[in-house]
Parts: structure tokens; C-alpha cells; sequence
């Protein structure tokens, strides 16, 4: 196959390769925001992730064959969904951004930027929906609170927002002592890799949509992933989940019926051949294929 030639300008006008319609037709509305003000990241870059998931996207899924146009599509295909690629917004523009897209009824699929994004997100969300479910994908709990508005403490940052008790964290493996107290305290639900292996994906997805109720949201950290499956992140960590596994819980819990998703954390400069990015894509398909739309 001949990949398509685009001239692909790195602003608002690149479009994810699963857009397909109109703002106001849509039902999906993808938004970047490439923001790392709160990251204390190894590795700098997190604000490169939105254009260049973007970028990506369309030169390795997009095809011409003998003048003819194609999309290599999700597994089961893109189905009916009607996608907006928004462009992307500052972190500041995320209430008012947020407040139009809700107020159309549309799905938010967030593409960051460092993970302290996410609790601006819930903030503007909450306002519509209340209290949210809150699935977490993260190799870190992110549930500091020695000090707060950043990406080591959005969940401290966001428990206004979340309903803890029927919310859940999944492929934590990388905690610091504060986090697991605070963890406890809670009574935070969490899922480390481990259990995985021990029950399975099937099982451990189950019990993570018996655990979430309705207004549901799922916030995806790349490094959930083991760094041989998304070595392009903030902060890569060992013994990671795999792709497979956390792409078949993330559908199942989408069909469901979610709120809201965001995908964080995708640091480019640090990627082998671009495959974190193309994974992150290929993730957000995956999560638009399933939506209840």
C-alpha cells in the first residue's frame, strides 16, 4: 500500500485521522491540550503529545489505493460515531470549552499534556453531572497531598469532583507512602498488574464496571502500559499492563456509557518510532468504536 502524502501543519487545522464531521453534527469531540505547567516529569514533552498523536495518525492509518482514500479502521470498525477534531485549547479555556461541548450533548475525548489536566476536566464535568465515576489507568496513583495542582496529586485535587467509593484506579504499581495512606483512607479502590495476572482481564474488568455506577469517566495515563508497549511517555515504569488488556477493559467499560475520556502523558521526543503515539490513536478509535452513540 502507498501511503497518502499530506502537507500536515502542526496547528489547529491538523485533524485526527478519525474526525469525519461538522461541530454541530457531531457526536465525539476531540480536544487537545498541550499543557505540562503541572509536571515534574523525567522527561519533557508532554505539550508535543496533541499534534503529534495527530500527526501520526494520519500517516500511518490513512491510505491511497489507486487514487482511493482509506482509513484503517478499529477492529470491529469506527461505527456510527460522528467525530469533531476541535483543535486545541489552553488549560485556562478548558470551563468554558467544556461548558459548549456539554451543553451540545457531545462525548469530550481529551488528548494531553501532563496528567494535571485532568482535574480542570472533572471540575467542568461535575457541574453537569455531579459527582463522577472516575476509572484512573496510571502507574502512579497520583493521590500526593504534601502539595497540591499538579500531576502527582490530581486525585487529592479532584475528590470534590469524584465519588471515591464507586470509583477505581487500575495498573498502579509505582506508589509513594503518602499514596498509599491516603489510598487507604479513602478506601480507594485499586487494581495493580498483578491482580491482573492472577484473575485475568475478563475478571478484572468486571469488577471494575461493578464498581463504577453512572456518570462515568476514564482518565488513561500512558505509562499504565508497560514501556515496552508505550515507551514514549512522561515517566516510563516497569511492569506495566499490556496494550491488549487495557484496550479490552477501557471498550468494555465505554459501552457501558461514559462521560467523558482523556488520554495523558504521551511524550514524543522520548518514543521509539513514533509507536506510543500510534498506539494512543489507535486507543482513541478503539474508545470511539464503542461509544453508545
Amino acid at each position: 500500500m502507498q501511503k497518502s502524502q499530506y502537507t500536515l501543519k502542526l496547528d489547529k487545522k491538523t485533524q485526527i485521522c478519525w474526525a469525519n464531521s461538522s461541530y454541530s453534527d457531531s457526536d465525539v469531540v476531540i480536544l487537545g491540550i498541550p499543557d505540562e505547567s503541572g509536571s515534574h516529569a523525567i522527561f519533557a514533552g508532554a505539550s508535543k503529545a496533541p499534534n503529534h498523536i495527530r500527526e501520526v495518525s494520519i500517516k500511518n492509518d490513512i491510505y491511497v489505493e489507486k487514487g482511493f482514500t482509506c482509513l484503517a479502521q478499529p477492529a470491529l470498525g469506527i461505527g456510527r460515531a460522528r467525530v469533531h477534531d476541535f483543535g486545541n485549547i489552553k488549560k485556562r479555556q478548558i470551563p468554558n470549552t467544556f461548558e459548549k461541548i456539554l451543553g451540545s450533548k457531545k462525548l469530550p475525548i481529551s488528548i494531553g499534556g501532563d496528567h494535571s489536566n485532568t482535574t480542570p476536566i472533572l471540575k467542568a464535568l461535575s457541574k453537569k453531572y455531579g459527582k463522577l465515576s472516575l476509572v484512573y489507568f496510571d502507574a502512579h496513583p497520583d493521590f500526593v497531598s504534601h502539595t497540591r495542582n499538579y500531576y502527582g496529586s490530581v486525585i487529592t485535587d479532584s475528590l470534590d469532583y469524584i465519588d471515591v467509593r464507586h470509583s477505581i484506579q487500575v495498573g498502579i504499581r509505582s506508589p509513594e507512602q503518602e499514596e498509599l495512606q491516603n489510598i487507604k483512607k479513602h478506601k480507594l479502590g485499586v487494581i495493580t498488574p498483578f491482580d491482573i495476572i492472577e484473575s485475568g482481564i475478563k475478571s478484572i474488568t468486571k469488577t471494575i464496571v461493578d464498581t463504577i455506577q453512572d456518570n462515568v469517566y476514564i482518565s488513561f495515563d500512558m505509562d499504565c502500559l508497560d514501556p515496552s508497549y508505550a515507551p514514549g511517555v512522561s515517566v516510563p515504569v516497569p511492569i506495566g499492563m499490556e496494550s491488549q488488556d487495557a484496550t479490552f477493559a477501557i471498550k468494555k467499560i465505554v459501552q457501558k456509557g461514559i462521560v467523558g475520556f482523556d488520554m495523558m502523558e504521551v511524550c514524543p521526543a522520548h518514543d521509539l518510532n513514533d509507536l506510543t503515539s500510534h498506539l494512543a490513536s489507535r486507543m482513541i478509535g478503539e474508545v470511539i468504536s464503542s461509544c453508545k452513540v
